[in-house]
C-alpha cells in the first residue's frame, strides 16, 4: 500500500481539480485562474469510525427508507455488493502552514473552505440526485451540512488519523493534522455517501 491507503481504501487518494477556481493576481495587473486541486479518496466507514458516525448521524436523521427500497438485486450486481456506508475524506495542500497564526493564514483558510464547500455541495448534490444519500462537514464547525437535526460534531483529523493513516500531533487542546507530503499544510474535509 502506498501512503494514504488502509485496509478501508477502496480508491485514492488522487489528486482532482476542483470546480471552483480562485483568482490570483498575476504580474500584469490580469487575473489569472488557477485550478484548486483536492485529493480524494473513498473508504468503506472503517469500524473504528462508525460509533462516531453514529453519534454524528443519528440514524432517526438520515432518512435512508426511500434509499433502500430503491436498491435492488439487479443494483447490487451492477455496484458489487449491497450498499455500505462510505467515507470521502478529501485534503488540500494549503499555500501556508496552517499552524501559523495571521490575518493571511485566515485569508487562505477561508479560501480553502470554500473551495471545499462547493466541490462537497456539488458532489453530494450529484448523489443525491442519483438516489443515494449523501452528506459533509462543515469543516469549521464539525457539524453536517444537509442533514437536519444533527448537532454533534465530526473530528476531521480523527477521520483522516483512521482512513488515511496520517499521523497527527497534539498542541494544547488542538490536534494538527500532519500529511505525508505537505506537513502541516493541509486542510482536511470529509463527506460521507450511502
Amino acid at each position: 500500500m502506498s501512503y494514504g491507503q488502509t485496509s478501508s481504501t477502496l480508491w485514492g487518494p488522487h489528486p482532482l481539480v476542483a470546480m471552483a477556481a480562485d483568482e490570483a493576481s498575476s504580474g500584469g495587473g490580469e487575473t489569472e485562474q488557477q485550478p484548486n486541486v483536492v485529493e480524494v479518496s473513498v473508504h468503506t466507514l472503517p469500524r473504528q469510525l462508525q460509533r462516531e458516525f453514529q453519534h454524528v448521524f443519528d440514524e432517526r436523521n438520515l432518512n435512508l427508507e426511500s434509499i433502500v427500497q430503491q436498491h435492488t438485486p439487479e443494483k447490487e450486481q451492477l455496484l458489487g455488493g449491497p450498499l455500505e456506508f462510505l467515507v470521502i475524506p478529501t485534503n488540500q495542500r494549503a499555500r501556508e502552514d496552517l499552524v501559523a497564526v495571521g490575518e493571511n493564514i485566515e485569508h487562505e483558510k477561508d479560501r480553502l473552505l470554500n473551495v471545499f464547500m462547493k466541490f462537497a455541495r456539488t458532489c453530494c448534490e450529484q448523489l443525491r440526485e442519483h438516489g443515494y444519500w449523501a452528506d459533509f462537514i462543515d469543516p469549521c464547525s464539525g457539524l453536517p451540512m444537509l442533514t437536519l437535526n444533527c448537532n454533534k460534531v465530526y473530528s476531521e483529523v480523527d477521520g483522516m488519523e483512521c482512513c488515511l493513516g496520517y499521523r497527527a500531533y497534539n498542541a494544547g487542546f488542538c490536534k494538527i493534522l500532519t500529511h505525508p507530503a505537505w506537513g502541516s499544510a493541509v486542510y482536511p474535509a470529509s463527506m460521507f455517501a450511502y
